[in-house]
């Protein structure tokens, strides 16, 4: 695998943004002047490659779901059927053939899975001429019925995945291989943008810190400078007034209807997790019982959405629009001890969350179901001393630019400043509410 594949393989991971830059010395460092080989090298020298022992205590990659390789083996040597080359266990396009197939000679009907009512008697079994005894039938409905089941949950994991990179970096991962590739000074940027995108969030009661770094600037500067930058695979991650402007108005037009099926799809899943949650919207601190990891990544996959779409209706002077609807922002679960930390060192309830508890649930606004216009958003904001503009409650939230800092090995959070006691203490549950 060569450097720029490795550069696309990442947008899917969770690399260390110092690892990207260093590949990207090796892609692009002899194009760059004196002052751009400073700044990267910022970042490259804590590649691990160029350390005496390459390890960090962090997954480079998002959590893995567990395929369907179990209950499809266990069907092919029930049934004796032959193994199916190439299949994704994570793929239910892929399992609905063998299911099908199942169903089929059980005389099943797909979704009918209740032990009593839907099994076939031994007169109906004899009738289809199903020469099984009543405990080999049996054994493959149940089989059956776990298929089924798995296809569900596999479908569920997936859209949690989705949303949780979309809350990450936007739309990078579905970024096809030819337009990543089209321009190297473009695939630099969003490389090793998204990899700071993906950092991992500190325990802390201060704000987290924002992906824009000082090497972010000048990779997007050098975009800037050449005529070939692909400004529609750059705008797939990365999403601002000097971006859009560079693209036409059907590409923007696009990106507008992408990012709205988007937030009509989190808005659906949003409105289940609240109906199954009992969450204290008042204060969004967590309770026992919430599913706090699922509700914080579709809170951030509907911000990260919501922003983007703001982005897009300025560009296209449709903002107006905000005058009839405008859905908030979904705030996302506070740990307890994160609170309690918060208020002890004098801080107080996040006016945001103040503002959010007052309007109306966003995805009922999408939906059709509650009105919410930008007067009533800014009515909420004055009322807790909030700018509605800068916080991004009416308009794109603004960002500027960071320094960059060694991506610290971290323990549920904890900052540890070595790898291997990183893993020790991950291993032993500290800092994880459990030891």
């Amino acid at each position: 695998m060569n450097d720029i594949e490795i550069l696309y393989k990442s947008l899917n991971e969770r690399r260390r943004p110092e690892d990207i830059a260093e590949i990207i010395r090796k892609l692009i460092g002899s194009d760059l002047n004196a002052h751009e080989r400073q700044i990267l090298e910022r970042a490259a020298r804590y590649a691990l490659v160029r350390k005496s022992i390459a390890y960090t205590s962090m997954p480079e990659h998002f959590r893995v779901i567990v395929g369907a390789q179990k209950q499809v083996n266990t069907a092919n040597t029930l049934f004796h059927f032959q193994p199916m080359a190439e299949l994704d266990y994570c793929k239910t396009d892929d399992i609905n053939p063998l299911l099908q197939q199942i169903e089929a000679t059980l005389f099943k009907k797909v979704g009918h899975n209740d032990f009593v009512q839907d099994r076939l008697n031994k007169n109906e079994r004899d009738h289809r001429q199903l020469q099984l005894s009543k405990r080999q039938y049996n054994k493959k409905w149940r089989l059956a019925k776990r298929i089924e089941k798995k296809q569900q949950t596999i479908q569920k994991e997936l859209q949690k995945l989705e949303y949780e990179k979309i809350a990450k970096h936007g739309f990078a991962h579905h970024l096809g291989y030819n337009d990543f590739t089209q321009d190297l000074n473009s695939a630099c940027f969003i490389a090793y943008y998204t990899a700071r995108c993906n950092l991992r969030s500190v325990f802390t009661n201060t704000s987290q810190e924002q992906p824009f770094d000082e090497i972010c600037e000048m990779l997007l500067t050098r975009c800037n400078d050449y005529q070939t930058t692909n400004w529609w695979a750059i705008a797939q991650v990365y999403i601002t007034p000097e971006v859009l402007e560079k693209l036409s108005e059907v590409q923007k037009g696009n990106l507008l209807g992408t990012w709205t099926s988007a937030l009509e799809n989190i808005a659906h899943f949003l409105r289940v997790l609240w109906q199954n949650n009992d969450i204290d919207r008042q204060t969004m601190i967590v309770k026992r019982g919430n599913d706090s990891s699922t509700w914080n990544h579709a809170a951030g996959a509907w911000n990260k959405a919501r922003d983007q779409w703001m982005q897009l209706i300025y560009a296209l002077g449709l903002d107006s629009i905000l005058d009839e609807i405008c859905f908030g922002k979904v705030l996302r679960l506070m740990a307890a001890d994160v609170a309690a930390w918060h208020f002890q060192s004098g801080g107080k309830l996040d006016p945001n969350t103040l503002v959010w508890s007052q309007l109306p649930l966003p995805w009922e606004v999408i939906q059709g179901q509650a009105v919410c216009t930008k007067t009533n958003v800014i009515k909420q904001c004055f009322a807790v001393s909030l700018d509605p503009e800068k916080s991004g409650w009416i308009a794109p939230k603004l960002h500027g630019i960071v320094a960059f800092k060694p991506t610290p090995e971290l323990v549920h959070g904890v900052a540890i400043n070595h790898p291997f006691l990183a893993s020790i203490l991950k291993r032993y549950k500290f800092f994880s509410g459990k030891w």
